[in-house]
Order: C-alpha cells, then sequence, then structure tokens
C-alpha cells in the first residue's frame, strides 16, 4: 500500500491526470500486444496503469517479490507501473539463468534514475562494447595496483591499523560505526585509483562519504521507484531530484580530485588507476570512436567509490552489530583468532585456512546481511526461450538473490544467523554453491576479490584487538534492515573494549 499513500501525498495536477490517462491507453495496448505472447512467463492480474505496484511494497521490494515467487514458480512476471519485469527465484533458476544463459541475461535494463546518474557510462550500468572495454580495463588495472596481490594485502593491514587507533580514540565510549567503516574501505579503493589515502577528518574525504551514504538511502525509496515506473512524474519533488542533486556533487568531488591529480601526473611514476587511465586516453586520443573518455573516467572512478564505501563497509558494519547480537559466537571467533594468530602480530590471509569457525561466521553475515536482495538488474540481450517461458528481448529481468542466500532448498536454517551452515560436522569450513552475495557470472561483481580479503583482514582485526559489546542501558537489537539501495542494519552505538589475550 505504499504506492497509495505515496501517490494521495503528492500534487494531483491537470498534467497529471492527463498523463495518467495517456498511460492507461498505452497500458490497454500493450497488455494487448503480450496477450498473444506464448508462454509468457505467469504472474499476478495487473490493473492499468499501475500494474501490480497495489500488490507490493515499495520499501520492501524484495520481500513481495519472495512471496510471489511462492505461489508463481521461480520464473515469474510482475508490472511495476507499465514496466513488464520477469523476476529469476531460487538458486537453481538464478544459476541457470546468469551461468548456462550467461549472454542472453548480460544486459543492464532501461532504468531512468540510473540512465540519468550513469549516462550510459562506467562498467556497473553500460552494455554491450563500452562495458566490454571498461571492465576490461578496469579489471587489469586492478590487479596492476594488488588487487588479489600481496601488496593489497599490505594496504589493507596498513588501514586497519588506522582504523583500530580510530576507534581506541573512543575510549570504549559509545561510537556509531557508519563513518569510520565506510572510510576504512574506501581508503582502499582510493589506494587503488589516487594512488593515495584520506585522512578521516578530511573535510572532502567527509563531503564525498556523506554523499555516498545519502544516496545509497536514496536510491530504495518509494519515489525513486515510482520515477522509475512513471518516468513523466519527474515534475514532482521528491528523493528522486535529491539522489540526482547528491550524485551532481559526488561527480564533482571526484572531477576536482581527479584535475589535480592530473596536474601532478608524472608518466614515468604511474602510480594510480586515474594515471593508467590517463596514459590510455592519451595513446587513444586519434581515435574518435574511443571509449575512454572524460565521462567514462569519471562514471568508472564513481563506481569504484560507491562498491568501496557502500556494500564492504556495510558488510563490516552488519559483521559488528550481529557479534553484538551474539557474544558467544563472539567469543569463539576471538578464541580461534588468539589460538592461530595471537595478540602481537597482524592477521594475514593465509591464517584463514586455519581459521574455519571465523571463516564461516564472515560466509554467513554475508548470506544473512543480504545487502543486495534483489541483485543489480539484469536485461535479455536476445529472445530466449528459459525453463519453459518465452522472454523478448529487452525485457527487465530481477535475479532475486534474496531468494538464493534464503533458499530453503540450499539452507538448513535460511532465516537464522547460522555459522553451522559454512561447517560440516568435524568442524571444517565448507564452500556452498549458493553462496553468491556478489552474483555470479559475467556480470559478477568486479571487487568481488578485494571485497573477500578487506572483510577479512578488517573483521579479525577488529575482533584481534576490541570486544564489542551494547553500550550501557542499549535496547535488544533488531537485525531488521533498513532499506535503501542497500540493506544496513539499524542506526546503532557499541562500544569497543580493549580484548584481552585469554589463556
Amino acid at each position: 500500500m505504499a504506492f497509495f499513500n505515496l501517490l494521495s501525498s503528492s500534487l494531483i495536477t491537470p498534467l497529471l491526470v492527463y498523463s495518467l490517462i495517456v498511460i492507461f491507453l498505452l497500458h490497454v495496448l500493450a497488455g494487448l500486444r503480450s496477450s498473444s505472447q506464448l508462454n509468457y512467463p505467469p504472474g499476478p492480474t495487473p490493473l492499468p496503469i499501475i500494474g501490480n505496484l497495489h500488490q507490493l511494497d515499495l520499501k520492501r521490494l524484495y520481500k513481495s517479490l519472495v512471496k510471489l515467487s511462492e505461489k508463481y514458480g521461480t520464473v515469474y512476471s510482475v508490472r511495476l507501473g507499465p514496466e513488464k519485469v520477469v523476476v529469476l527465484a531460487g538458486y537453481d533458476t538464478v544459476k541457470n539463468a546468469l551461468i548456462n544463459y550467461a549472454d542472453e541475461f548480460l544486459g543492464r535494463p532501461d532504468v531512468p534514475i540510473m540512465n540519468v546518474l550513469k549516462e550510459g557510462s562506467g562498467v556497473v550500468w553500460s552494455n554491450g562494447e563500452p562495458w566490454k572495454q571498461m571492465r576490461r580495463f578496469m579489471l587489469s588495472t586492478l590487479r596492476d595496483f594488488g588487487m588479489g596481490k600481496r601488496s593489497i594485502e599490505e594496504k589493507i593491514i596498513e588501514e586497519a591499523g588506522f582504523l583500530v587507533e580510530r576507534i581506541k580514540s573512543y575510549k570504549g565510549q559509545p561510537f556509531d560505526t557508519d563513518v569510520i567503516t565506510n572510510f576504512a574501505t574506501a581508503n582502499i579503493i582510493c589506494s587503488i585509483v589516487f594512488g593515495d589515502r584520506f585522512d578521516y577528518d578530511n573535510e572532502t574525504f567527509l563531503r564525498i562519504g556523506n554523499l555516498v551514504h545519502e544516496s545509497f538511502r536514496l536510491l530504495g525509496s518509494p519515489m525513486v521507484q515510482l520515477f522509475n515506473a512513471y518516468p513523466f512524474l519527474r515534475f514532482l519533488p521528491g528523493s528522486h531530484k535529491e539522489i540526482c542533486t547528491h550524485f551532481t556533487k559526488l561527480k564533482m568531488c571526484l572531477k576536482n580530485i581527479i584535475e589535480v591529480k592530473h596536474k601532478d601526473m608524472n608518466e614515468n611514476d604511474i602510480r594510480s588507476f586515474i594515471d593508467t587511465y590517463f596514459v590510455k586516453q592519451k595513446e587513444e586520443s586519434g581515435n574518435p570512436a574511443t571509449y575512454f573518455h572524460e565521462k567514462n573516467l569519471l562514471i568508472t572512478t564513481s563506481d569504484l567509490f560507491i562498491a568501496g564505501m557502500g556494500t564492504a563497509a556495510t558488510t563490516i558494519r552488519w559483521a559488528m552489530y550481529i557479534m553484538m547480537k551474539y557474544p558467544d559466537i563472539q567469543k569463539k571467533v576471538q578464541e580461534e583468532i588468539d589460538r592461530v594468530i595471537g595478540s602481537d602480530r597482524s592477521p594475514r590471509m593465509e591464517d584463514r585456512k586455519h581459521m574455519p569457525y571465523t571463516d564461516a561466521v564472515i560466509h554467513e553475515v554475508q548470506r544473512f546481511a543480504n545487502i543486495a536482495p534483489l541483485g543489480i538488474p539484469r536485461s535479455t540481450t536476445v529472445d530466449v526461450n528459459f525453463q519453459g517461458y518465452f522472454i523478448p528481448k529487452g525485457t527487465y529481468i530481477i535475479p532475486l538473490l534474496a531468494s538464493v542466500l534464503y533458499d530453503k532448498t540450499q539452507w538448513e536454517k535460511p532465516d537464522e544467523f547460522n555459522p553451522g551452515h559454512f561447517l560440516d560436522a568435524s568442524g571444517k569450513f565448507v564452500k556452498r554453491d549458493a553462496f553468491i552475495p556478489f552474483s555470479t557470472g559475467r556480470r559478477i561483481c568486479p571487487g568481488e576479490t578485494l571485497a573477500k580479503v578487506e572483510l577479512f583482514l578488517f573483521f579479525v582485526t577488529l575482533l584481534q584487538k576490541f570486544d564489542l559489546v551494547v553500550p550501557p542501558g542499549g535496547t535488544e537489537l533488531d537485525l531488521t534492515p533498513v532499506v535503501g539501495g542497500i540493506l544496513n542494519p539499524k542506526p546503532h552505538q557499541l562500544c569497543a573494549i580493549p580484548h584481552q589475550q585469554r589463556c
């Protein structure tokens, strides 16, 4: 009913009425056309104009879509306003689509808010040859500057030290984990993209962090989703306008940093992603069809920044929150850290194979937190017959990751936080095929390797140094997420008490 609540609070104008009439007529025509399609995925009957919006909770869309899959199956359709959407639910179906039909489900859909923000550039929301070129360049350059190598491990260990010192400065008093976890993970990206890290009190860094945080919060708002369904509503006030303002400011901040780095660049001393980009740009200066232009640099940089300051930081924040919620689990992790690493040296990735329980807890945090429940939408690049259904070219596809990470056929206790999901009877770590928090296939998150290293080293360092406890007088911790562009834990504070080595 969030849809009707939102409409009732909007300004009803003659233009809006006329626009709705036009949409109604287009919807009827589209319905007549779609009714002729054979074997189109089933789904709830849509209403004119609003489609199935009256049946969906726009504040927790992923929950509504999971529930509909229980009735209509693992391949079904809904209408988000006039937009026809096919939802893929459950591990077997999502894997089949993204792995076995990788090329057919490779595209990104035409989403109004992303068209405004990304302009078809960058890596996350581009298609075709531009996507291939930028992704290939980005992955190659990230590897050159340490991703997947010992050098990036050193950067993360160093940054974990800065994070520990900042937490120590609170002297056991309650603090909010939001800003510092954002900055810790963002600095890893900064070291690769710009060749430098920022101090946590840097004014520009704070501004960028706030803009990214607010953009994520607004991205999942009902008004943004309504704008995506009805782009003509752009004239109304709301979060769809706010997020555009925030993203414009973010690009200006990044552009200013890039310009300074460009002025200081030494072609004989290439130190960062943007240095490498400038070299590539110079090489292609005579190519009028080059993809290595300023817009792609700016949007790709923002893609990296948002990933580094959003998803990894949110997962670490969930890990700290869940450890407060389950102190017995926290204690077992710390006992393993004490036994394998001790208190005098920094953790290393090579320690992970000797720490099955800690590894299981980190994986279970990622599964349970489910921070990107809808996945990043796809679109079909051709007409495709999939699992008995016909899906036309250009169809908006939702690979429902929440239905995979909580699939009852894959997980023993999907609704509970249970590290045992990743442990066998003897306590050894077990990989699970349905663990795909980074998605899967050719569009898998390019930062997966980096994120795994960050999660392990930051998490282990924090529990090596601190006991994470609920502040005095604090209330019972609620694991219900706050919905935005990604799922965050509820606003909270914690106390970090220096951890003493146990005998």
